[in-house]
């Protein structure tokens, strides 16, 4: 059964992060910010059509709005798991045309397809006609010798063509040569001016900036002339940045304070135990919950040492939140870094 979309706002945006961004992830952020879009990992089309789809794509209906990221370059595979996605619940698929990695140029998708902006539209045409939700592409500014701003904007054309009309765009290009995925994530530069430029070319289009973004106030004043932000590791480093745009975008809060957000997750991950799911899968994701306050470290130190040792143990948060200094636990506001916690 098809369910309608749920997409109402794409200010703020979670990126698809690959082994990261999983459905435990998701639940932590959504928990955290009831108002962002979140997206899954990429998954291949093959994945997809071949795989265990519970296992690759099913999600908690919590987690709505959600977006699943494809990785692909056939157009009647896109479109059979754009088909897919919508009957599952998604509310949009986004197909990964930024990834840099060498197992997804061997796939030819990825980056790699910006130096074929046609078959980006054909794809992307195919996924538009198939489903009735949001199709939307997520690129670089452009790839190895492709790197100029004519020829990103003309990619973005090109591919609009398909009626796709939301980019998000990671202000870097990619050198899918000489750079590892983790080089291309800081060494190129980041090229804000260029989305701008885009924005103000294209103003029917709907751009969401994502790169090097770290701070409320950062994220504030790109939304000025944008139509939204997409964190990346800063969401994931530091999670707390997303309960505070919510409070300061949205006027509603998610949860009143981190020591809430432990109790939500201490019950998520009871639950989860009963369904198999070992401790360690989930509270990986929340060593970043007390970033930049005292206890921190104190925090991450013990989750790190003792999530391993019991895959049924349902106190694991609680206990955590124990070992911290008593000022950590009074602290629910922003993060900032404190004197010893300074990292």
């Amino acid at each position: 059964m098809t369910v309608a979309s749920q997409i109402p706002d794409r200010r703020l945006n979670v990126a698809p992060m690959m082994d990261w961004t999983d459905r435990h992830c998701r639940y932590f952020h959504r928990i955290l910010a009831p108002s962002a879009l979140l997206y899954t990992e990429m998954v291949t089309t093959g994945a997809v059509l071949h795989g265990d789809r519970d296992r690759l794509i099913g999600f908690n209906p919590e987690e709505r709005p959600l977006a699943l990221q494809l990785g692909g370059s056939d157009p009647g595979d896109l479109a059979e798991c754009a088909r897919i996605a919508e009957k599952r619940g998604y509310d949009e698929v986004n197909l990964n045309v930024g990834c840099p990695s060498d197992r997804v140029q061997r796939g030819r998708f990825g980056a790699c397809l910006m130096r074929e902006p046609a078959l980006v539209r054909d794809c992307v045409s195919a996924m538009h006609d198939a489903v009735d939700i949001p199709v939307t592409v997520k690129t670089r500014l452009g790839v190895d010798e492709c790197d100029s701003y004519d020829y990103f904007s003309d990619f973005v054309g090109q591919v609009a063509q398909s009626g796709c009309n939301t980019f998000i765009v990671h202000a870097r290009k990619a050198w899918l040569s000489g750079l590892s995925p983790r080089e291309n994530r800081d060494i190129p530069e980041l090229r804000y001016e260029w989305v701008y430029r885009l924005k103000e070319q294209e103003p029917g289009l709907t751009i969401i900036l994502n790169g090097g973004i770290r701070t409320v106030e950062d994220a504030s004043k790109y939304v000025e002339t944008l139509d939204g932000v997409m964190l990346g590791r800063a969401a994931y480093h530091t999670p707390w940045l997303l309960a505070e745009l919510q409070k300061d975008w949205f006027d509603t809060c998610g949860v009143s304070s981190r020591e809430a957000a432990v109790e939500i997750m201490s019950q998520y991950l009871s639950d989860q135990v009963e369904l198999g799911v070992p401790v360690k899968n989930i509270s990986r994701h929340l060593l970043g919950l007390f970033q930049g306050l005292p206890g921190a470290r104190r925090w991450r130190r013990y989750i790190s040492e003792h999530a391993h040792l019991d895959n049924n143990n349902v106190q694991l948060l609680r206990d955590a939140q124990a070992q911290m200094r008593p000022a950590a636990t009074n602290h629910s506001g922003s993060a900032r870094v404190h004197g010893d916690e300074l990292e």
